[in-house]
């Protein structure tokens, strides 16, 4: 029978599943529950990223969530107060690097939203308040490349100093603390 489940991966773990070893300074998702052997992320974030990750012991799930069937949300903490220019270019496509190669991103959704203050994020400091504002904008998104919203965010003119996935499809981080497992039936999605 075959196993999935949501979590909250916190800042600072690797998306990889290694359960119950500790082979270097690194941290692993298998650290942060009691998962089956076969049991593999689908997709990763990478470790400075944090947000909801689905976990299943089921790698036809896990080939139909990467696809570009389902949406994935982020909530980026940026450099300065975003401008309605760098939105228009994050919602139109906007060149990025993609294993060295020029790459024009699909459209997606784009806007500036408030502080996620109804998520349980972790506490840390992003930075001290004399290096200047920051700002959170939401990217939706249907492709996912290799660190993709850092470079979007980037190349609009605003680095991103936080990265969250708050959803994947249907599913959300609502109601789930850092670090949260939950064992699920199937994916909301």
């Amino acid at each position: 029978m075959f196993r999935n489940f949501i979590i909250y991966k916190p800042a600072g773990f690797l998306s990889q599943f290694i359960a119950n070893t500790r082979k270097n300074k690194n941290k692993f998702l298998g650290e942060l529950g009691d998962f089956p052997e076969e049991t593999m992320a689908i997709g990763r974030l990478d470790a400075n990223s944090e947000g909801l990750l689905f976990l299943t012991t089921e790698g036809k799930v896990s080939q139909l969530i990467r696809s570009n069937k389902f949406e994935k949300e982020y909530y980026a903490q940026v450099d300065g107060e975003i401008t309605d220019e760098a939105i228009d270019q994050l919602q139109n496509g906007i060149e990025i690097s993609v294993n060295k190669e020029k790459y024009i991103t699909q459209p997606c959704v784009a806007r500036k939203i408030d502080a996620p203050e109804h998520l349980h994020l972790a506490f840390f400091k992003i930075r001290g308040e004399h290096h200047g504002p920051t700002s959170w904008v939401s990217i939706t998104l249907r492709e996912g490349k290799f660190r993709q919203v850092r470079k979007m965010t980037a190349a609009a003119g605003f680095a991103t100093l936080r990265l969250v996935r708050f959803r994947i499809g249907n599913e959300t981080l609502l109601d789930m603390k850092n670090g949260e497992v939950k064992e699920v039936e199937l994916f909301d999605i």
